[in-house]
């Protein structure tokens, strides 16, 4: 099995990225072929590491967007009926409140798509029981669309001779990497666009081949953040599409490294925009209160104390990451403290922590009642969301907690129209950085008069 690594080598004058596939610890050398190819169009994709392994990615490579481009399979007009069908598996509110992941399958025939949607709960019950997944799960929904295929399976399982006609033309062995499995995104796109919103996208295979890939660029049309392809039938692929939301939403770096490459054993590049790579020591960081510094020497749930680890980014040296063996750079781990910060922190990016009842678009009067409606989290030790309520600015601390105010509660003179606030604010422990800390609120006002 190949691990990949990530050159960068000059083409035409410019600079140009190349991802070139080479036995694992081995040195790469660019051929001229592979700079011309690294250098043409095309999005760039995460290599999952090798299921023999436990690394979980090996480097990045451009792939076309359309894959293989092939035409869309001609559908019978029973298959035509079933195209396309979008159902809710898990819904916990309004998609502008919620962070909407939108599972699609390739390799489903019209009869095996109860199978798709039992796939699909397995899948995402997988990733919600990973932290901090599991205790934010309320605030995610979670859509099936359905890709009718005409044949079963996806290319390239068992062997590159099998080829199947899919709806989003799937295949393995995609760059002639065996575990890499790549889509045609412009057909996933036509599919999630029938879904009432979009965040994250997972494409799941009907193989039980490993593999999967993370295109980790957001969708100039449709806004999502990514998408992660995984075999539906795979124990380790679940791993693998949890880690590639660590780039999509967590928009964290890798932490493995590729030993005895040689333009990778040192980094000497500037400090890393990623949260969980820096080219600091502990000391430095603590010095300059700079990255992680706020969980050096913490427990972390991937084992071990939060410091600065040698390795990163694909680097021996240069670049540290805050801990061993985190879920970004090997699989069946969680995610390391400074992780969960920064995907809590991609959670409440989409996801608001309270929607209005009434809507707020109308004045209350005293007869009505503003209500508030608070996702509940999944906490180890009970704790909540907090919930406080204002008028025209001013706590009203007797409301403390509640998600109703009756109007005729609040004792309003006049006739003026004033402002009622309530703001649910995440607390969360997890969250040490004030800046993180001041996104994870959400606001909502109605007007109100007697």
């Amino acid at each position: 099995m190949n691990s990949t690594v990530r050159l960068v080598v000059a083409a035409a004058g410019a600079t140009a990225v190349l991802f070139a596939a080479v036995p694992a610890g081995a040195a790469a050398a660019p051929t001229p072929a592979a700079v011309s190819a690294a250098a043409g169009a095309g999005v760039e994709i995460e290599i999952p590491g090798p299921e023999e392994g436990r690394i979980a990615g090996s480097g990045h490579v451009r792939v076309p967007v359309a894959g293989r481009a092939k035409a869309a399979p001609r559908l019978s007009a029973a298959e035509r009926e079933a195209d396309g069908e979008v159902t809710a598996l898990v819904d916990n509110g309004p998609t502008a409140d919620r962070l909407d992941v939108v599972v699609v399958g390739d390799g489903y025939t019209t009869a095996e798509l109860d199978r798709f949607h039992e796939d699909a709960r397995r899948k995402w019950d997988e990733i919600a029981a990973v932290e901090p997944y599991a205790t934010y799960r309320s605030l995610f929904n979670v859509w099936t669309v359905d890709a009718v295929s005409r044949e079963s399976g996806v290319s390239g399982d068992p062997d590159p001779a099998a080829v199947r006609d899919t709806a989003l033309g799937s295949y393995f062995w995609c760059e002639d990497i065996e575990r890499l499995l790549c889509v045609d995104q412009p057909k996933v796109d036509s599919y999630v666009a029938k879904a009432p919103a979009a965040d994250l996208v997972l494409v799941l295979a009907n193989s039980s081949k490993y593999g999967g890939a993370g295109y980790n660029e957001p969708s100039p049309t449709l806004g999502y953040e990514g998408i992660s392809t995984a075999s539906a039938g795979n124990a380790k692929s679940g791993q693998v599409a949890i880690h590639e939301t660590g780039h999509s939403l967590g928009k964290l770096a890798d932490e493995y490294f590729y030993p005895g490459s040689p333009d990778y054993e040192k980094y000497t590049g500037p400090e890393p925009a990623e949260s969980n790579t820096s080219t600091l020591t502990a000391d430095r960081m603590a010095r300059t209160r700079a990255k992680w510094y706020r969980w050096l020497g913490a427990e972390s749930p991937d084992g071990g104390r939060v410091g600065a680890y040698e390795g990163g980014g694909y680097y021996v040296t240069g670049l540290n990451r805050p801990t061993d063996n985190s879920l970004m750079r090997v699989l069946d781990k969680p995610f390391n403290l400074p992780g969960v910060e920064a995907m809590i922190a991609g959670f409440h990016r989409h996801a608001n922590t309270v929607t209005p009842l009434p809507p707020t678009d109308r004045t209350l009067r005293s007869r009505d009642r503003a209500r508030a409606a608070v996702p509940r989290l999944a906490t180890p030790d009970g704790r909540q969301l907090v919930v406080r309520w204002y008028l025209d600015g001013r706590e009203l601390t007797r409301f403390a907690g509640r998600t109703e105010v009756r109007v005729s509660d609040l004792f309003l003179l006049g006739t003026r129209t004033r402002t009622l606030s309530v703001r649910v604010e995440d607390r969360t422990p997890s969250v040490r950085d004030p800046k993180i800390a001041r996104t994870l609120r959400t606001t909502v006002d109605w007007h109100v008069r007697r």
